[in-house]
């Protein structure tokens, strides 16, 4: 699961913001929506009207990032007609939990044969996501916007899609294309300004946020996203303005309580962090917003050099997935904690929770392609293990692993997770060059990538460059992240010259 709302995208990425868009319908035989060619939009096909109503009342919500408000809607659709299958995909999409998504998301794609050719292109595309498969994802979603070109919501998922994969040229094209087709569809405004942000063009993300809180102004989430913005300026009393502008129009969204922790981590206050943290932690309504608070706690932990108390918050996320047996979020978990362990230096204990998060997912129900990923994975965690161990010959092994798995995938995230093996291992022996070369096709939005090129440039001799990356992975200034806890102050202290690489 996802640690913030805009991560969300990155998971399946069509979310329910992207939910299918309504149009006039006339009944058919069998009580299922149609549409004229003339309207261009995606069918909404159920067997009831008041099914419809509420589905559309919660993708409202949906696409206002109220995921928990939209839930009773998708759930009274369900009741009303339980063969609505886009229902089920907005229930999968809003799901607090993992083990919740893939229980929808087999309903949905287990109704698939019952709906418009659209929704059914929708469906796969998003089963395509959560399973890892980019290339069918994006063939099924450049299918759905070719069969509706003036759809805003098919546009929106092809956009979302590129969001995903950190190409913010080609999602900003796209957001731009949906806000042509629909000038004041909200959602489309929210996400070109992460685009942008990801391009590092902060005037125009402001712009696009200001244009967000322009539409809906009654709503939290444009006020959480441009404190976002603010966050990544370092800005950071004017950024919780900003969130408690958001908790002010509702006390109950999570996510600013979230960001508000990293602005105080930031500003050198661990402690009012994590009292913010556990603040969302009392009013949770779900137990993704638990574990969002303890994850949280986990990273102000680490960040502060607290490794055993992020390793308790840790072991108290896993214990909230353990009672509903949600094996997906409790492999993440036993994931991060193994990369606390190695931090702690702490390997054989790190390997024995790899270990652990690999065996929970292949003893499980979840679909046959997350546990080959999931396997895959292993094989980066265990090359990750024997890098620290300074064991490039075990490093080696795994690193080649992943690399054929990633090669036949064909997944661009596991593709960058490759290339920052073989950046890493390159470094180690002290290839720089080699390992600019590989590290630069890292993944460029997790900071230790840009902090290992950093000591880079500076073994080649390079200083220039070296203070470039430095300075970028010292003041990355992401919502609470471990991969950034784990190299922010030492990346501080190199930028300001107390402290070479």
């Amino acid at each position: 699961m996802r640690r913030n709302k805009i991560e969300r995208l990155a998971f399946a990425v069509t979310l329910a913001l992207s939910a299918l868009s309504l149009i006039a319908c006339n009944k058919s035989g069998v009580g299922e929506s149609s549409v004229s060619a003339s309207d261009g939009k995606i069918p909404i096909t159920t067997k009831s009207d008041d099914a419809r109503k509420e589905y559309l009342l919660g993708r409202d919500l949906s696409e206002r990032l109220l995921a928990q408000d939209s839930l009773e809607h998708f759930d009274k659709a369900l009741a009303l007609d339980p063969d609505f299958a886009t229902a089920e995909l907005a229930r999968a999409n809003n799901s607090p939990t993992p083990k919740e998504f893939f229980a929808h998301m087999q309903n949905a794609v287990n109704l698939g044969n019952r709906v418009s050719e659209g929704e059914k292109l929708l469906i796969l595309a998003t089963q395509a996501g959560a399973n890892g498969d980019a290339a069918q994802q994006k063939d099924y979603l450049e299918k759905l916007v070719a069969a509706y070109p003036n759809d805003e919501r098919a546009q929106f998922n092809l956009a979302n899609f590129y969001f995903g994969l950190q190409d913010a040229d080609q999602s900003v094209a796209h957001y731009k294309r949906v806000t042509e087709l629909a000038p004041n569809f909200s959602p489309a405004y929210n996400v070109l300004g992460y685009a942008y942000r990801q391009q590092g063009n902060y005037a125009n993300a402001e712009k696009a946020f200001q244009k967000y809180i322009e539409l809906i102004p009654n709503d939290p989430n444009p006020y959480d996203s441009y404190a976002e913005l603010l966050l990544k300026e370092g800005k950071f009393d004017d950024s919780i303005a900003q969130y408690r502008k958001a908790l002010s129009i509702d006390p109950h969204f999570a996510a600013s309580h979230f960001g508000i922790s990293a602005d105080l981590m930031y500003e050198g206050k661990p402690d009012e962090a994590t009292t913010e943290l556990q603040a969302m932690a009392d009013q949770a309504r779900n137990d993704g917003e638990v574990r969002t608070a303890l994850f949280g706690m986990a990273v102000v932990a680490s960040d502060s050099g607290k490794f055993n108390k992020a390793v308790q918050a840790m072991d108290k996320e896993f214990a909230v997935a353990q009672k509903k047996n949600d094996a997906a979020s409790m492999s993440g978990d036993l994931q991060a904690k193994g990369n606390i362990l190695a931090q702690m230096q702490q390997y054989s204990e790190a390997k024995t929770s790899f270990d652990r998060s690999f065996q929970v997912v292949e003893s499980s129900s979840l679909p046959a392609e997350m546990k080959n990923n999931t396997a895959l994975q292993h094989h980066f965690n265990l090359a990750s293990l024997a890098l620290a161990q300074k064991d490039l010959a075990t490093a080696k092994i795994h690193a080649e692993e992943f690399r054929q798995g990633a090669e036949k995938s064909k997944n661009p995230g596991q593709e960058k997770q490759s290339h920052e093996l073989a950046g890493r291992i390159a470094l180690a022996q002290k290839d720089y060059d080699k390992a600019i070369a590989e590290l630069a096709q890292a993944n460029d939005q997790d900071p230790r990538n840009l902090y290992r090129l950093a000591e880079a440039y500076q073994g080649k001799g390079d200083t220039a460059k070296a203070e470039e990356f430095r300075t970028k992975a010292a003041n990355f200034n992401s919502l609470p992240a471990l991969n950034y806890a784990f190299i922010r102050a030492k990346a501080k202290k190199a930028a300001a010259g107390k402290e070479g690489i």
